[in-house]
């Protein structure tokens, strides 16, 4: 439930904690008075001040991520993923948070498995319209990860992170003694045959290792699971994998148009790792 998620949340101003006030309009309000009005999509925007130096995916970026998510290419993935978080996920008020949501995917198929509030953390508004339309009883933010989250202290049981970037002290200052962080990175060799048609960056050696010692002041390491998935994409599929990460700031329409023009399929492995941490005991 929404309420549930927003008794989670601390205002971004005082650290106060929020209501959650229908007026018609839905809007956050903490007891300093700071008020945060819902966007008509339903997502709630809390950057202030100078808000964020990154850049935003855009809405033809987050377009093209939806129509291949959407086509069920990484559903596997998110099954996967789905099922692990469900199993830190079964007590009465259990709390989620999804590190980097974009279009709500992964988050979406953890909430089909589990009744569990959840909190969506994105910079990209455009994102968040589609995660407020697939997760609409979560609470999706507009916010910068490399900031202070507007998280209690010890409030969520998972944090998941596919793709995205990693804020370790405050993941453990969020996350409950003994919580989960779960972190899906792309294994080396991911892609590989269509990395250079597309423009997409080679996976660099030790990917796994800087990820364990990134977060070794906080956070146990668990276990990890690999996960290849043989993919035939089309033209058009090609286009949407090339548009919707990191690369999507860089490529050239033109670029695009010859890749969605090309008329023959293309083979190639979808690798994934992912990786589960338990937050340490004097970490929160």
């Amino acid at each position: 439930m929404l309420s549930d998620a927003v008794a989670a949340l601390r205002c971004p101003v005082c650290e106060g904690r929020f209501q959650l006030v229908e007026d018609p309009q839905r809007r956050l309000v903490c007891g300093s008075g700071h008020v945060f009005d819902a966007a008509k999509q339903g997502y709630f925007n809390l950057l202030t001040g100078k808000g964020t130096v990154f850049e935003a995916d855009s809405a033809e970026m987050v377009g093209a991520r939806h129509r291949f998510l959407d086509s069920g290419h990484y559903a596997a993935l998110a099954q996967r993923v789905a099922g692990l978080a469900a199993a830190s996920l079964q007590r009465p008020g259990a709390v989620v948070l999804d590190a980097g949501t974009g279009t709500g995917h992964y988050l979406h198929s953890v909430l089909e498995s589990t009744p569990a509030s959840a909190i969506g953390l994105d910079i990209s508004k455009f994102a968040l319209r589609r995660a407020a339309r697939l997760n609409g009883d979560a609470a999706n933010l507009v916010w910068d990860i490399w900031r202070p989250l507007p998280v209690a202290d010890d409030a969520v049981d998972v944090v998941l992170v596919v793709f995205a970037p990693r804020n370790p002290p405050e993941f453990a200052r969020v996350l409950r003694p003994g919580g989960k962080l779960i972190v899906v990175t792309p294994q080396q060799g991911h892609l590989a045959e269509i990395a250079a048609r597309t423009g997409m960056l080679s996976i660099e050696e030790g990917k796994a290792e800087r990820l364990a010692e990134s977060l070794g002041g906080y956070f146990h390491a668990d276990s990890t699971y690999n996960l290849d998935v043989p993919l035939t994409l089309t033209g058009s599929e090609l286009a949407d994998i090339a548009y919707m990460g990191p690369a999507g700031h860089h490529i050239k329409p033109e670029e695009l148009a010859l890749l969605a023009g090309e008329d023959r399929a293309a083979a190639t492995t979808a690798k994934f790792r992912i990786s589960l941490f338990t937050v340490g005991a004097s970490a929160s």
